[in-house]
């Protein structure tokens, strides 16, 4: 099968099942930029709700860019990888400065945060510029395909990938085009288990001919994953709190947490009781609660401390009722529902 028709049957595929959601039917630059930031690191379902929010608070690029970075870390909050709402704030202001959004890839490309795929979606979706975009989806799609086992993190299948996806697009139908491949992947040739006796596309994938769907699309390096031993104690006196804000340099920089100890392995309660036990009474709520990210697997252990004077821990004290006000990273929500009582889930 030629591109054309690999293209013509996508299309096709694509009027009768794509995903009916609020970032399309819409030239809007600022709504496809915020949504195509939002999905970089997070699933449809999980984005949805959150874009609706970001975009009740914050409508327009100008709205944006006066925000203060606390105000767009609190609206993030949940989302995880929070340098994209950093640098999402950035751009905007850089957008105000420039008088408008700009209309050309290269322009868009200079955005701060805006990569590759991120610039070509907001040229091809708003400008109808000729851009394929290129991501898990659209690896996947190709590799199998057309039946390519040269791995997609390697230079030689990055420049590979990214020539073919240009090479399979319909110029003139570039936003349906890079909107039905990306839904493509995401409904019908998914990771596993793929249905491809559904496929619109069987009688020509040659991974499917040749039995090696599941094998691809092939990576060469394997992600580490690095445990970490997070101690976190909620400190409670006289109805305040006290919130740490988190430096540079690590994950979830610029956000609040309660007083945290990292160590090699969890704390014993006989290194809790020399921390804080001569300021009040401790209670244990939870331990090994589990946060997973992308290269970490994080344990926490949870402590609420009923303090009789205030420890000598560096940080802000703030009313219990106010936290609710500062942009907080899932984990430390976790601990402070769990004051209230019952033990949540870990993600």
């Amino acid at each position: 099968m030629n591109a054309s028709n690999f293209s013509l049957r996508l299309l096709e595929w694509y009027a009768r099942y794509g995903r009916e959601l609020p970032w399309r039917g819409t030239r809007d630059p600022y709504r496809i930029w915020v949504s195509e930031i939002i999905l970089q690191q997070t699933r449809v379902a999980q984005g949805y709700d959150y874009f609706l929010r970001f975009m009740g608070r914050f409508p327009d690029v100008e709205t944006l860019a006066a925000a203060t970075e606390d105000e767009v870390m609190h609206e993030w909050q949940g989302l995880g990888y929070y340098s994209r709402a950093r640098n999402l704030h950035t751009a905007a202001r850089q957008i105000v400065e420039m008088g408008g959004f700009p209309t050309d890839y290269e322009g868009i490309r200079s955005l701060k945060g805006v990569g590759d795929y991120t610039a070509a979606a907001i040229a091809s979706l708003a400008f109808d510029l000729p851009r394929a975009v290129v991501d898990g989806n659209v690896y996947r799609v190709l590799s199998r395909y057309l039946g390519i086992s040269t791995p997609i993190d390697s230079t030689e299948g990055k420049k590979l990938f990214a020539a073919l996806a240009q090479e399979m697009m319909v110029p003139k139908r570039a936003a349906d085009y890079n909107q039905a491949i990306m839904d493509f992947g995401a409904l019908q040739c998914v990771p596993k288990s793929p249905d491809c006796l559904s496929c619109p596309l069987a009688d020509s994938c040659q991974a499917l001919a040749e039995g090696c769907v599941d094998t691809l699309p092939v990576k060469q390096h394997t992600t580490r994953v690095r445990d970490r031993y997070f101690t976190y104690i909620y400190i409670r006196c006289a109805r305040e709190t006290l919130l740490q804000r988190r430096g540079a340099g690590d994950i979830w920089q610029g956000l609040y947490q309660v007083p945290m100890r990292e160590t090699e392995r969890p704390m014993t309660a006989a290194e809790v009781e020399d921390w804080v036990g001569e300021y009040g009474r401790w209670t244990q709520l939870c331990t090994d609660h589990r946060h997973q990210l992308t290269h970490q697997r994080l344990h926490a252990d949870f402590y609420l401390l009923e303090a009789e004077r205030r420890p000598p821990i560096e940080g802000t004290w703030v009313m219990e009722t106010d936290v609710q006000h500062y942009a907080v990273p899932r984990l430390v929500e976790d601990l402070i529902a769990l004051v209230g009582g019952g033990c949540a889930a870990p993600d």
